[in-house]
């Protein structure tokens, strides 16, 4: 098991029974999932660029990634439908555990200039996105192996009904926010 598991188990869950009043154990949020997306446009023309990304999520992850296809055509684009324009994974139990702990311990502290996250991309249920601008934050990445710096979406789903229980939980877990 995950020491982040452990230490949600043992600690956090206490604290926001505590915090919220909650009557059952059931109702204390916690995490459900992590999903990794990386969007990329330019693998219309280039699909060296799509093989490289999906193999750079394979790294950071730890589980092989599904290629994402566009859903319509748009001409001004020059994009059909079906075409692959992307790449996603989605983590569940310990890897995302794992994940969220080398997000928060390594990965966010070695972005330039860094002042903490913002607390405002919740999404009204409880569930945060976080845009990451370069992916050779995690040191699985090797800075001299890569082609192209790509951005990358995280979204961290978790089971709290409102923004303030989610803020709370991933603040007690570690999450960086500003203020």
């Amino acid at each position: 098991m995950s020491q982040l598991k452990t230490y949600y188990q043992k600690e956090i869950i206490p604290k926001l029974f505590e915090t919220f009043k909650y009557k059952n154990v059931m109702q204390v949020p916690r995490l459900d999932k992590v999903i990794l997306n990386m969007g990329l446009g330019e693998a219309i023309n280039n699909m060296k660029l799509l093989d490289s990304a999906v193999e750079e999520l394979k790294i950071i992850a730890g589980q092989k990634p599904v290629i994402t296809r566009s859903k319509r055509s748009i001409a001004a684009f020059k994009l059909r439908e079906g075409m692959p324009i992307g790449c996603m994974v989605s983590l569940r139990c310990n890897r995302m555990y794992d994940f969220f702990n080398k997000l928060v311990n390594i990965a966010l502290p070695r972005v330039r200039d860094f002042r903490g996250i913002s607390g405002k991309a919740f999404d009204g249920r409880g569930n945060y996105t976080l845009g990451i601008k370069e992916h050779i934050i995690f040191p699985e990445i090797d800075y001299d192996s890569i082609d192209r710096i790509k951005g990358l979406n995280i979204t961290v789903v978790t089971t709290a009904k409102t923004d303030e229980e989610g803020k709370e939980l991933l603040k007690l877990l570690g999450m960086p926010f500003r203020n």
